[in-house]
């Protein structure tokens, strides 16, 4: 029997523009293993989440645009990080590791903890463990992301993939009236070019929305390996403000989930705009 993917890929029945949506931390198919052996309940188990972020995209297909969307948890693989972004104080037996602050943290690829720096486990997990989740969850969607991107700047002359995230209120509290409600990366311009990042905010900004750029996240691995805009292939990472649509709580669609689905689709159609007649765009940029 052939295993589910970790992912969905929803493609249109035409794929009209070069900009592609992809949500890596919104999975919420969370493996029996990892209940169980975690030390936190479901919904503190959640709080690292994007949660339902998928779902604000949906309308991606109606427009002509690509989404592809985890559906394992970031708490048990978290497609943001590097493959070699592994946790000595996590896994047993580890050879060879890269260090880096998110792994210090306890936020690597195998994540050690979750929001407010809260323990998953109890003690360590094996190696063959951790190199079982990278070649069921991390590889296969990471290959899926490649080939997408390759086979839309092949078909448009370029790609504008826009990784969508959320960001938890605490992460914005003290900015009083400079809070955003959406915050794009662009690793300071190292991952999309000018004109993509402006044309990205002027969709967000007609929907009333508030836009930061870089502070407080300026984009992580996926923006760092797969943003080239001098090679056309331009990567935006997009954080929004979770107290815009959901429950942080419960980690439930709040009150305002249907309104603001609606915005989304809004904003979701106005970007893919962004991608049409890429050919023209790139000539002229």
């Amino acid at each position: 029997m052939r295993e589910t993917p970790p992912f969905r890929l929803r493609l249109p029945h035409e794929q009209t523009s070069a900009v592609v949506f992809a949500s890596p931390h919104s999975g919420r198919d969370y493996p029996p293993d990892l209940v169980r052996d975690s030390l936190l309940d479901p919904v503190r188990l959640r709080s690292s989440e994007d949660a339902y972020v998928d779902r604000l995209l949906m309308s991606a297909q109606k427009v002509g645009a690509a989404l592809l969307a985890a559906r394992l948890p970031r708490a048990w693989v978290d497609l943001n990080r590097a493959e070699d972004e592994l946790d000595p104080t996590l896994i047993e037996g580890l050879r060879n590791h890269r260090p880096s602050p998110r792994v210090a943290a306890g936020l690597g690829v195998i994540p050690r903890v979750v929001s407010g720096g809260r323990a998953i486990y109890s003690g360590k997990i094996g190696r063959d463990e951790a190199e079982a989740r990278l070649a069921r969850v991390w590889r296969p969607y990471h290959e899926a992301l490649a080939r997408l991107l390759s086979t839309t700047r092949a078909r448009f002359g370029r790609v504008i993939l826009i990784d969508v995230h959320s960001m938890p209120s605490e992460a914005l509290q003290g900015l009083g009236p400079m809070r955003p409600d959406v915050v794009l990366g662009d690793r300071f311009g190292g991952s999309a070019s000018a004109g993509v990042v402006a044309g990205i905010t002027g969709v967000l900004e007609a929907e009333g929305l508030k836009v930061a750029r870089n502070a407080p996240f300026a984009g992580a691995y996926i923006t760092e390996r797969y943003g080239r805009p001098l090679q056309n292939c331009h990567v935006v990472q997009l954080e929004i403000d979770r107290a815009l649509y959901l429950d942080e709580a419960r980690v439930r669609p709040s009150a305002d989930f249907a309104d603001f689905c609606a915005r989304m689709e809004r904003v979701v159609a106005g970007l893919a705009d962004l991608g049409r007649d890429a050919g023209e765009r790139v000539a002229a940029e």
